[in-house]
């Protein structure tokens, strides 16, 4: 038995995993989304707990089903809404809507639609009314159209899509046929009890399609005709529940912006309350007495700047907006209003934490609500006025659920997931870059570093490029790699969020400039350590991380081995390919695209690489990855078929490894590449890679 679950993969893969939260309308409880691995420990499965919103008691399951639940959010009567795709509504494998009684007894689907349910977008606070996500064939005129279409398609095994616009896929999914929609459901038309007999559904029957369930709630279409590429970028719902406000994507050439509609859910009127050329609104919030909407408003960057995010608040019609916090250049990742309605409840990037704040709409200066190391997020705010619950990490701790008070005091909650014991201690770096600026890091030491026995440092170059290293990973966890006697670097350089605008402006359309010595200043502010063996270092990074970790490749040799994820290689390629060309073109000239592309310096390249790539990234596309390595073989293959580069390649994964095995090999590999050129170890690799 290891000492510590990160000193085993197979121990570290297994350890359950809080991944949301939600708040009952009286505040005496949260429901928890718990992740655990599975039997054959292949695939990840979700469960719903409650725990006690104050502190006391135990974590109780709430529910068990083979294909797990998610989304978890309460009714104003105190039940449970989630979606699942157990059986019981619907097609098979399709994720519905499901109700858990406050009063006790089993779940009970809400929909049955054909092609399922996305997400709980929005619920009522006073009234039955939920408004959930879900995808409808844009020829379908009713729901029955709709499981017509869906069922025709499978049965003529038919996947083809004929696209009118752009983009046409996301992430790691195509986009269409079928189109985002917002539907009201109201609960209200839910029996109490579920009908006898034969529940008619929409799946294959013989003859077709049978009719959406007469005995279960039909929901309304609040966006009919939406388009393929309709995104919603938050949405509200007034507590009387008879509108909805949504940052609706409207198209803008190519590209698109967010506009706020304000929505009536008894007629489905669509009025525009925010919309601007060149400017995106979103994450809109009402007020608990529903007459206040806030909203996040900022103008699309170009390859001049960044652009600062703004809060703004006005009435629910959208009459008399002002903007709040000016001055204050953090960006916001969330939005609420307080139970009171005379502030907002934010989380921001900040300093290399994630604190929650709050905003007064009386144009006092924002303060932040707590004072820790910790990260916070699914922030749920106490209608009783008792301050709000939320998830909150650090490099030291994966999400784990606390109240926070009025006053900033914290308080841990129950937990089916405690926080496991680590195996190494986190501080903090920090040094002067070139111009002048601070440039900070946070450092993982393993158990033991110490001047008789530094250990060896591995730079991590965190992705985005807007972001920061300040919250727990599974998936690029450093705590792993101190279990194996690493320290980390994790650095903030110029481009990353929570240090202000002209922090990331140091950045703009010129990565490899900035951002670049920033590394290499923090790492010689670490290697200048006692405890820190600046003799074996490594650079590794992920997506815009990986493209810094090819920069570093062309343009230093002091590091024995690079690894490169998902990686950007040649911006000229990159650019056209993405799945959304338009942003990443219209924040670089294309000069300074060309200028900072690393794969103009492949030449220089000297230390030994692991390319690491999945063949469904449509963020960057496995081009990036098969381009990097077929340049390295051209230059670095010997006569006998031999170099010291890797690909680690996953024909089924996209920009991120998520299936459990697949992460064990990713550690193995990485883990054993490092062994090779830092630590000096033989050559080897998983065993179940041959």
């Amino acid at each position: 038995m290891p000492s510590n679950p990160f000193d085993s993969l197979d121990h570290y893969i297994a350890l359950p995993r809080i991944e949301g939260l939600a708040l009952s309308p009286d505040g005496s409880r949260a429901a928890l989304t718990v992740s655990t691995l599975n039997e054959d420990a292949t695939t990840y499965e979700r469960a719903l707990w409650a725990v006690p919103a104050d502190g006391s008691g135990e974590p109780a399951r709430l529910t068990r089903s083979a294909k797990g639940e998610s989304g978890a959010a309460y009714t104003p009567a105190g039940d449970l809404l989630f979606v699942s795709a157990r059986p019981g509504a619907g097609e098979d494998d399709t994720a519905q809507l499901w109700v858990l009684p406050a009063a006790g007894g089993e779940a009970r689907p809400v929909t049955a639609l054909a092609g399922g349910v996305s997400g709980i977008v929005a619920v009522a606070a006073d009234a039955p009314t939920v408004i959930v996500a879900v995808d409808l064939m844009p020829s379908a005129e009713t729901l029955e159209d709709d499981a017509r279409i869906r069922a025709d398609r499978k049965r003529r095994k038919v996947a083809a899509i004929l696209h009118e616009g752009y983009p046409i896929r996301h992430w790691d999914h195509d986009l269409g046929p079928a189109e985002p929609h917002l539907l009201a459901i109201d609960l209200t038309q839910l029996p109490q009890e579920e009908p006898g007999g034969d529940r008619a559904t929409a799946a294959d029957k013989k003859d077709g399609p049978a009719p959406y369930p007469a005995w279960l709630p039909r929901p309304v279409d609040l966006t009919p005709k939406p388009g393929r590429t309709a995104d919603i970028d938050g949405a509200a719902i007034t507590p009387d529940g008879r509108t909805v406000v949504a940052a609706l994507q409207a198209p803008e050439g190519r590209g698109s912006r967010h506009r706020i509609v304000s929505i009536d859910v008894a007629t489905g009127t669509h009025t525009v309350l925010r919309d601007e050329p060149g400017v995106d609104h979103s994450t809109p919030a009402i007020s608990p007495d529903g007459a206040s909407l806030a909203y996040l408003r900022a103008v699309k960057p170009t390859p001049e700047g960044p652009t600062d995010t703004e809060v703004w608040v006005g009435g629910i019609a959208g009459g008399t907006p002002r903007r709040l916090a000016e001055g204050w250049d953090r960006w916001p990742s969330s939005l609420e209003f307080a139970a009171d309605g005379a502030s907002l409840i934010a989380t921001a990037d900040h300093d290399g934490r994630g604190p929650v704040f709050r905003i007064p709409l009386d144009g006092a200066p924002v303060e932040p609500l707590v004072a820790d190391d910790f990260t916070y997020a699914a922030v749920a705010v106490d209608r009783g006025g008792d301050g709000l619950v939320a998830l909150r990490s650090s490099y030291l701790a994966p999400a784990q659920p606390v109240r926070v008070s009025p006053a900033g005091e914290v308080t841990a909650l129950a937990t089916p997931a405690p926080t496991p014991e680590v195996p190494g201690t986190l501080t903090e770096v920090e040094t002067t870059a070139e111009d002048g600026t601070r440039v900070r890091a946070w450092l993982v030491l393993p158990e033991g570093a110490s001047a008789e026995h530094p250990a060896p440092l591995l730079l991590w170059i965190h992705g985005g490029p807007l972001g920061s290293w300040n919250a727990w990973s599974w998936r690029w966890n450093p705590l792993l790699a101190a279990a194996r006697g690493y320290a980390v670097l994790l650095p903030d350089p110029a481009l990353s969020t929570g240090y202000g605008l002209d922090f990331i402006a140091r950045g703009w359309n010129s990565w490899g400039d900035k951002p670049f010595t920033d590394l290499m200043s923090i790492t010689d502010a670490a290697i200048a350590r006692d405890d820190v063996d600046g003799t074996r270092t490594a650079a590794m990074g992920g997506s815009f991380g990986g493209y810094m970790a090819n920069w570093v490749a062309g343009h230093t040799d002091r590091f024995e081995a690079i690894v490169t994820h998902a990686s950007l290689w040649a911006m000229d390629q990159f650019g056209p390919t993405t799945d959304h060309a338009e942003y990443w073109q219209s924040i670089f000239t294309e000069e300074a695209a060309l200028a900072n592309s690393p794969h103009r310096f492949v030449d220089e390249i000297s230390t030994p690489m692991l390319v690491i790539h999945g063949d469904k990234d449509y963020r960057v596309p496995i081009g990036e990855g098969l381009r990097l390595w077929a340049e390295l073989s051209d230059r670095y293959m010997d006569e006998d078929g031999t170099m010291p580069h890797r690909f680690l390649y996953f024909p089924d994964e996209n920009h991120w490894i998520l299936q459990p095995q697949h992460a064990v090999v990713w550690y193995e590999s990485v883990f054993a590449f490092l062994g090779e050129h830092v630590l000096h170890q033989m050559p080897s690799r998983p065993a179940i890679l041959g």
